[in-house]
Formats: C-alpha cells, sequence, structure tokens
C-alpha cells in the first residue's frame, strides 16, 4: 500500500443509546422515501436504501449543523453526486427546521421546490444543486479550498454513487484535492454495485478502487456502509483527526435497495413505483428490521 501510515486517532464508541438513535433514523427515512415516492409515482428507492445509514450517521452524529440555521457560516457542508437520493434528504433538512414538514407532502408537484434532484436556489440546506452526475467533487473540494482561505474549520463531505467513478471530472477533482492537501474534505463512495444500466463493473470496471483513491493521493478507507457503529465510529475519527494532511476517501461497502429483500436482488428498482400490495410489503420488512 502507498501509505501504509494510514492511521486515523482511536474511535470514539458509539453508546447503545446512540446506536438505537441512529438506526431509528435510517429507518425513518426508507420509510419516508416510500411515503414521498408515492406522491410523486415514481423515484430512487434502491439508491436511498443503500445510503441510508450514511445519511444518518453524517447527519444525527458526524457533521456541525444547527437546527433551523441552513446557512450558519461554520456548518459542515454536505453535496450530493448521487442527487437522485435527494428523497431520502428532504425529510432529514424537515426535522432540522430548514424546509417546512408540509412542504414534503407537495413532493414534486407543481410549484413545489422539492423535486427529483436537489437544488440549492430553492432549498435551504442544499448546498450544491446536483442533475448531471460527476460535478459534486469538484464543487466540494472548490469549498474545502475557499474554507482554507477563510480560515475556517468547516469540513466538506461529498457522498458519491459507485458508477460516477466512471466519470472523468471525478479524477479531475481528485487530483486538485489531493495537491492543495485538502485535509478537510471527505468523500464517502456508496459502493452498492448497481448504476442506472446495470452492474457497475460490467458498464465500466472500477476496481481495485481503493488502490485508485491512494495512488491519487488521498487517505482511503473501507466499510462495512451499512454497519453504523463501524462507520460512524470511521467517521469521527477522520473529522477529528488534525493529523491528517490529505484528503479522505471512505468507500462504504453497501446493498443497493437495502431493508427490501426483493429491492436488494433486483436492480431494476434503481426507479421505480412501488404498487400498494409491494408498497405495504416493503414497510413490513423495513418496520422488521432490528433498532
Amino acid at each position: 500500500m502507498p501509505f501504509p501510515s494510514e492511521s486515523p486517532p482511536a474511535p470514539s464508541a458509539l453508546s447503545a443509546e446512540e446506536l438505537h438513535r441512529l438506526r431509528e433514523k435510517a429507518r425513518f427515512i426508507r420509510l419516508e422515501t416510500i411515503r414521498l415516492i408515492e406522491i410523486a409515482k415514481v423515484g430512487h428507492y434502491s439508491s436511498v436504501f443503500s445510503a441510508a445509514e450514511l445519511f444518518a450517521s453524517l447527519y444525527y452524529d458526524v457533521m456541525a449543523i444547527r437546527a433551523n440555521e441552513p446557512r450558519w457560516p461554520d456548518r459542515d457542508r454536505f453535496l450530493m453526486g448521487k442527487g437522485h437520493a435527494a428523497v431520502g434528504l428532504f425529510p432529514i433538512l424537515a426535522e432540522y427546521g430548514y424546509i417546512d414538514r408540509a412542504t414534503l407532502d407537495g413532493y414534486t408537484r407543481l410549484g413545489n421546490p422539492l423535486g427529483d434532484h436537489p437544488d440549492m436556489r430553492k432549498v435551504p440546506g442544499i448546498d450544491f444543486s446536483s442533475g448531471s452526475i460527476g460535478h459534486a467533487l469538484s464543487a466540494g473540494a472548490g469549498m474545502a479550498f475557499g474554507g482554507r482561505i477563510a480560515k475556517r474549520g468547516f469540513n466538506t463531505f461529498v457522498m458519491l454513487g459507485d458508477g460516477e467513478m466512471q466519470e472523468g471530472q471525478v479524477w479531475e477533482a481528485a487530483m486538485f484535492a489531493a495537491h492543495y492537501r485538502l485535509s478537510k474534505l471527505i468523500a464517502i463512495v456508496d459502493r452498492n454495485g448497481f448504476q442506472l444500466d446495470g452492474r457497475v463493473d460490467d458498464v465500466i470496471g472500477i476496481e481495485g478502487l481503493a488502490d485508485k483513491w491512494r495512488a491519487f493521493g488521498w487517505e482511503t478507507h473501507e466499510v462495512d456502509g451499512h454497519d453504523l457503529s463501524a462507520l460512524t465510529q470511521l467517521l469521527r475519527r477522520l473529522k477529528q483527526d488534525a493529523r491528517r494532511e490529505r484528503p479522505a476517501c471512505v468507500i462504504a461497502r453497501t446493498v443497493k435497495g437495502k431493508g427490501v429483500s426483493y429491492m436488494e436482488t433486483e436492480p431494476g428498482w434503481h426507479l421505480g413505483y412501488l404498487s400498494p400490495d409491494d408498497a405495504a410489503r416493503a414497510i413490513e420488512e423495513i418496520m422488521q428490521t432490528e433498532i
């Protein structure tokens, strides 16, 4: 390995209460995703479900953010490369008071600010708009660089899809961030193995992914993206590591559609709509998940 000294400080373990709360939040994200897509009549269930624990860990433990203050200057920034999973983020923003809860009830309806992808011009709490895949890491690197120039201590987190690793702009941004040693930048790759057209590695193979990030000069770690204890401890460690002089990448090994058995085995749920019977079955499975 090019960087054998990759070893953040000792982790701060989660208490049983903290872990229970994060599991409840991951469940909440999945259930709200089903509810909102019922309004839209189409959406990206499985893309949210692979990232539910990532959302929960970041927004309810790791990131420095304040309720009712979406523009707090020292907040940690969050950008989504896989912006089609924003339906799982909007309920969180409502819980923080950034948008009215009633706004959720009109998700994607005419005149409503909430769409399939997040729009920073319309939705408080969204730090960068998405749509075309591949731009978020560039913007995140710029924010991290700008934070350094402004002498602010915020961290910038960028969630990327694994299919997004096929975008050349991602690797241009990775080179930039490593060259300027943007230690306040943390990328999280949701490595769920699928993209719109099928298996990621059938479309364009991206392995060995960890070695690639290391070769581009990033401190790189791999974790089970559904293990909230391991995931949150790792993200805490990376955020608190004042010794690190390079950007960090977390490759989160996840399951597309996690929590709903028939979605985990059928890649077609990248985009779809649940019939009433399928929705009831999905909700039942999610509610039976141990927290």
